[in-house]
């Protein structure tokens, strides 16, 4: 490691270190490094106690387990060494509303080492390049794209992923403005990133429409949030962003009008689903999707819309818990200049901006009793206001909802007005959860296999019988999602052409969490599954029959049903 820097050089220095939930090193750059005087291994555990005394060890380690259990933020942090003063902020990582997946600490000398002459070079040097070489250090490690801007909303850093997502090199990309490269249908109004500043907090899962490179549309998630120095200054914007997920499980091409048949899924209660599409498309009524967490309630509003004739207009995303309650309403109605402390300037809403298209509130089971009232309004009498406006302004654009919740058991606790309710549902559409569509899991493995054998590089062919067998068991409680991810985690680890059950996380959990008998019975594996799993088994039936948690004499049964020879 490298220490000839001067002490002198240090003031100049911001150190970044990205930890993981299980406090092991995600990620740093070198001038953390030389500013803790130790080195910083990804995938080694982080020891506070053997940089800081016992007591300040043990302090910085408990905001630390805070952020990652609570996802809250810990500014101007007393970092005190031997040989330097050093002040830093705690931030969280978000992987999404819900869940933090890490937490970042950023320090540096602090302020009152510095002379007069060092805030003034300081200050210059926030109005050019940010040290986007450290930035990019650090948000290499992460599994989405990463983008960093500057105060000038010029691009500082951009990570891999975010080349593989966009079809940038990150060389076409630094020193441009951010809206030259991603071309969103809300770069002029409503972008996360100039929320974020405006501000000052985390703007979560919002769905953005970008244009790739060549000019293919590509729908992403996308998470802002503001960039602080040591002492609390922002000095810029960093945002991470995912394809939208339901987008991942099309078959279609990126930037296709496909079709909604292309979504996987060809178990009845999907096939259902698919059948009532169009006829939901063609009407403009309100529908409310239900379905638990990770069961792609996203992508079957992003299809209503995609197939209906608003798909030219905008679609627009609000995702109504990872909004502060006091923000919330600003979002969607927008406000006048001056309507509250810290509204600089009128601001247009999530409403105006989904003229003529569709509105997709995700989460609605969150909001408050009082916003409730006010949208219940706005349903029955199409119009609305700005906050700390007077002008009454037209609602066109259709409005899909969706949650998690029960919101039967809310009415009957009083934490849902039921005329909303019923103003919402006059659609009711309810996605079944992956453990009664588990004839779907062997199509989704194969899908999953493709993507990341094209993201990593690697050429896995299949899972391990024993691995498809655990898959059919268990009961998925994260639904697609959290097989994606756990497919996700085994490329990290596998070394071979096939994912064996070493691979996975926690294998014992699949042992301990599967579907109850009645609901795994025989007759519900379809002949998609079945096809799939001889062709894996190169026509052996006791092997397939292992792929699907069968014994052979049952597929052999199912077989005989579907006339498979």
């Amino acid at each position: 490691m490298n220490t000839s820097k001067t002490h002198s050089d240090s003031f100049n220095e911001e150190g970044i270190l990205a930890v993981d939930r299980s406090f092991r090193i995600m990620s740093s750059n070198g001038a953390a490094e030389r500013l803790l005087a130790i080195a910083l291994h990804p995938g080694d555990p982080f020891q506070p106690a053997g940089i800081w005394p016992e007591p300040l060890a043990n302090r910085i380690t408990d905001l630390l387990r805070q952020t990652l259990q609570t996802g809250a933020s810990h500014p101007q942090v007393l970092l005190p060494l031997a040989n330097a003063e050093l002040v830093g902020t705690i931030q969280p990582l978000f992987e999404r509303p819900e869940s933090v997946i890490g937490a970042i600490m950023s320090f540096q000398v602090a302020s009152h080492r510095r002379s007069a002459l060092y805030h003034d070079a300081r200050r210059a040097k926030s109005e050019g390049v940010l040290q986007h070489l450290q930035n990019q250090n650090l948000f290499e490690a992460l599994p989405e794209g990463v983008f960093t801007i500057n105060t000038h909303w010029y691009i500082e850093s951009f990570n891999h992923r975010a080349e593989e997502i966009t079809g940038y090199q990150r060389e076409e990309v630094i020193g441009r403005h951010c809206w030259e490269i991603f071309r969103s249908d809300l770069c002029q109004l409503g972008c996360p990133l100039r929320t974020a500043l405006e501000s000052g907090l985390t703007s979560m899962d919002q769905d953005v429409r970008i244009l790739k490179k060549g000019g293919k549309r590509q729908t992403i998630l996308v998470n802002a949030g503001v960039l602080r120095t040591a002492t609390g200054k922002i000095r810029g914007a960093v945002e991470t962003f995912r394809p939208l997920a339901g987008e991942a499980y099309f078959n279609g091409l990126e930037g296709e009008n496909v079709a909604f048949a292309k979504i996987i899924g060809a178990a009845k209660p999907m096939q259902r689903i698919f059948e009532m599409l169009p006829d939901i498309a063609a009407s403009d009524a309100n529908v409310l999707i239900t379905g638990e967490s990770g069961t792609g309630k996203d992508l079957i509003a992003r299809t209503i819309h995609d197939l209906s004739s608003r798909a030219d207009k905008p679609y627009v995303a609000v995702n109504c818990s990872a909004l502060a309650e006091t923000l919330l309403e600003s979002e969607l109605f927008g406000h006048e200049k001056s309507a509250f402390t810290g509204a600089t300037g009128t601001k247009i809403g999530r409403f105006e901006l989904a003229k003529g298209g569709t509105l997709f509130l995700d989460e609605i089971g969150e909001l408050r009793p009082e916003l409730q009232i006010k949208l219940l309004r706005v349903l029955e009498n199409h119009e609305f206001e700005r906050v700390g406006g007077a002008r009454t302004l037209p609602m066109e654009a259709r409005i899909i909802s969706a949650t998690n919740k029960d919101l039967r058991q809310a009415l009957r606790g009083g934490l849902f007005r039921e005329d909303f309710y019923y103003r919402l549902r006059t659609v009711p559409l309810a996605i079944p959860p992956l453990r009664e569509r588990v004839e779907d899991v062997p199509l989704l493995v194969e899908f999953f296999l493709k993507r990341f054998n094209q993201r990593y590089k690697k050429r896995v062919m299949s899972v391990h019988p024993e691995v498809m067998q655990m898959f059919m068991q268990y009961a998925w409680p994260g639904n697609v999602r959290e097989l994606e991810r756990t497919l996700e985690h085994a490329y990290v680890f596998v070394k071979g052409p096939i994912i064996m059950p070493a691979n996975l996380p926690a294998a014992e959990e699949f042992q301990g969490n599967t579907i109850s008998a009645a609901s795994s019975a025989p007759g519900q594996i379809n002949r998609q599954a079945i096809d799939w799993a001889l062709l894996r088994a190169n026509g052996n039936r006791l092997e397939a029959a292992r792929m699907l948690g069968l014994s052979r004499t049952t597929l052999w049964r199912h077989m005989k049903q579907l006339g498979i020879v």
